[in-house]
């Protein structure tokens, strides 16, 4: 046991590498990049710390270069569910007793790991895996997650501070911080490696083991961070990486006596196919289940006509088309005024038009591929929709091709209907819905914001004017859980905007903040009294 009362100081968001042409970190990366495609790699499950190469063999290959195979992983079946929860609780009351302070330092030291000698390599796998261009991954794969691990340490710490204020003569009250009773399971998204890696470390941070089910489209990344915890030290069954599909996970899962978390980011419709599961066995759990999830979202832009035109443009092409539109806080759909359109649109095409598109590995790309057939089949499907819809414009991109890789151009539909389709349901790919307003119908045009998607993740408002900002940060005060003003609705840095969304958004846990870490740990209060009562009577009794 330790005697001292140890202190993380407020860390330091990551430097985000720039890999312009010369620098050593750009180089260092296209090593990895040639590394990772020299071979292909299999890529085991982990449970209780082995590597796990059983089940049906699938291949893994770039989005942006289908032909490529970068490795298999092997799809599990039930045993590796059962397996992967019977290490969670074994491991449990080791990790649970473990110091605060010792938990804290393995993932302090897997930053400072994937900020130097993991850098390229997991870099090189998101791109590969994902289809990222290298800023994309950086900002991502590296400098976010670096941001969780510190972060969530600090976070973790103040509240472990918060104690009750007040201590009556002869009595000390305090407060512990307990892990949750059970196991977690995390559900992770192919569009962030930061999110994948967080969602199990968060939980496991605070005492909790972990059950981690990735998409298959990020499991290329996904064994980088197993290894990168591994290297930290992070001892076998606190976090246990299965392939198992889905169904099948839930299935166990979410009728194990045990199960006493979710954390998840994925689509909405099956955030709430989950929880419908976890209702319906509710009598089967020791413990309530903590439900944590980020979900979808439909993420407007709107400009008052006294924004700057070239602002707005930056935002819409930044917000829209950065990884190919594939954030849950992508910019889909714009509520630009009259006045200003025909700059915005001159801006705003011409930005567009200088985005170039292809492989990763080319770094002028700005443009990648989406991230699988099933995704480019469903946008592509939006595109040729709006094509006949007499009440859509295609005023810029449209194409698609599939050829050699998931390539969907930047795509901008110029709508006169507010409710048309692409206005209201989430695409997930590099397509911006535009409808133009009447200036002088600026209230009305907030409340058609606020209306129009079931959503309420991001939104950004672009004005000069401070009343305008004033009112409508008022009026779409519920439409976004993130709000900006005169700046794109992504980008969200941990430690400075935390994240998150209600309505059909999420749960609005704040992932980045230590709203997140308090859904993982269940608070004990303890009363000592040091000089009992020996008399059991109260005065009023005489």
């Amino acid at each position: 046991m330790s005697d001292a009362i140890f202190h993380l100081a407020v860390p330091q968001n990551e430097p985000v590498l720039s890999y312009a042409p010369g620098s050593s970190e750009r180089s260092a990366l296209q090593e990895a990049l040639r590394a990772a495609k020299s071979a292909p790699r299999e890529l085991p499950a982990f449970i209780n710390g082995e590597r796990v190469l059983e089940g049906e063999r699938v291949s893994v290959h770039p989005p942006h270069e289908t032909g490529h195979t970068l490795g298999h992983f092997f799809r599990g079946t039930q045993e590796h569910v059962h397996r992967a929860i019977d290490a969670a609780l074994t491991a449990k009351p080791a990790w649970e007793a473990t110091a605060w302070d010792q938990r804290a330092a393995i993932f302090l030291r897997a930053a400072d790991l994937l900020s130097g000698p993991f850098r390229a390599r997991m870099n090189a796998a998101t791109m590969l895996g994902q289809s990222k261009n290298a800023y994309q991954a950086e900002i991502d794969a590296v400098a976010e997650l670096c941001d969780f691990f510190r972060f969530n340490a600090y976070f973790l710490q103040e509240i472990y501070r918060e104690q009750p204020p007040h201590n009556p003569s002869g009595t000390w009250n305090r407060l512990e911080y307990r892990a949750l009773e059970g196991f977690i399971l995390a559900i992770t998204p192919f569009n962030f490696t930061s999110i994948a890696g967080n969602l199990p470390a968060a939980p496991a941070l605070c005492g909790n083991t972990v059950v981690w089910k990735p998409a298959e489209t990020q499991i290329y990344s996904a064994v980088v961070i197993m290894e990168l915890f591994e290297a930290a030290g992070l001892p076998p069954g606190v976090i246990n990486l299965i392939y198992t599909d889905g169904p099948e996970v839930g299935d166990i899962v979410f009728k194990h006596p045990d199960f006493a978390g979710l954390h998840f980011t994925g689509s909405t419709k099956v955030f709430q196919e989950l929880w419908r599961e976890i209702g319906q066995n509710i009598a089967t759990y020791k413990t309530y289940p903590r439900i944590v999830g980020e979900t979808g979202g439909k993420d407007f832009v709107v400009a008052h006509a006294s924004a700057d035109p070239e602002q707005v443009a930056v935002g819409l092409v930044r917000g829209a088309f950065e990884f190919q539109g594939q954030k849950c806080s992508a910019a889909s759909r714009a509520y630009l005024p009259a006045s200003l359109w025909p700059e915005i649109k001159r801006w705003t095409l011409e930005k567009t038009a200088s985005l170039q598109m292809g492989t990763v590995e080319e770094f002028s790309n700005f443009i990648n591929a989406v991230i699988d057939e099933r995704a480019f089949d469903r946008i592509a499907g939006y595109i040729d929709a709006a094509r006949d819809n007499p009440s859509v414009e295609i005023i810029a991109g449209g194409g698609c091709d599939k050829s050699a890789g998931y390539f969907i151009e930047p795509t901008i539909l110029l709508t006169t209907d507010p409710h048309s389709t692409t206005m209201e349901e989430e695409i997930f790919g590099p397509v911006l819905t535009i409808y133009v307003y009447d200036d002088a119908d600026w209230e009305d045009t907030l409340s058609l914001v606020d209306t129009t998607s079931p959503y309420a993740l991001t939104g950004a408002v672009f004005a000069t004017d401070r009343y305008v900002i004033e009112r409508a940060s008022r009026a779409l005060r519920n439409a976004a859980g993130n709000f900006y003003i005169n700046d794109k609705p992504t980008g969200a840095v941990v430690g400075q905007q935390p994240f998150g969304g209600a309505r059909a958004s999420g749960t609005n846990d704040k992932a980045g903040s230590a709203l997140n870490l308090h859904r993982w740990i269940s608070p004990r209060l303890i009363k000592e009294n040091f000089v009992p009562p020996v008399d059991h009577r109260y005065p009023f009794l005489d």
